[in-house]
């Protein structure tokens, strides 16, 4: 079973990427008293992922934060390194990147995928969350292959 509107986001051990390096969080404690819009990619540097999905926000983070979003945080099954690296690569000092490394969160969520196919292993799904206080308002899941509701295009139309 997913994430659905109303639920509370589980509470998973996370790493924030950051200048310092990696730093441990736990998805409760990141997500309480703020409204947050998340975005989850199958990995960094991925086609989709770094010519769309990140950029979209990076683009649109002012917008995001105008409709009361208070922080955007991207999410995908790597480890905090490659995220870092690809934040400095294609993203932006607005976007916040969490390492979901072993796949817990996406897991949590119930929005993991099988990419084996492709040589990726598990991994969380194309996804986009806000998240209020801890409690899911919005939830938007792509369909395998598609690039469509989890845009920050589609999450400011929700807003």
């Amino acid at each position: 079973m997913s994430i659905s509107v109303g639920d509370k986001i589980p509470d998973v051990k996370l790493v924030k990427a950051t200048a310092e390096g990696p730093q441990p969080i736990q998805s409760a404690e990141y997500f309480a008293g703020r409204r947050i819009a998340l975005f989850s990619v199958p990995g960094a540097f991925t086609p989709t992922c770094s010519a769309r999905h990140l950029p979209g926000f990076v683009e649109k983070s002012d917008e995001l934060t105008a409709k009361g979003i208070d922080e955007i945080a991207c999410t995908a099954v790597n480890d905090a390194f490659v995220l870092g690296a690809w934040n400095k690569s294609g993203g932006s000092d607005a976007i916040t990147m969490l390492a979901d490394g072993n796949g817990d969160f996406a897991a949590a969520l119930g929005l993991e995928m099988d990419g084996s196919v492709y040589g990726m292993g598990k991994r969380g799904q194309r996804f986009s969350l806000v998240v209020n206080n801890g409690v899911v308002e919005y939830v938007n899941v792509e369909a395998p292959g598609d690039f469509n509701v989890s845009s920050a295009e589609y999450m400011l139309g929700q807003l």
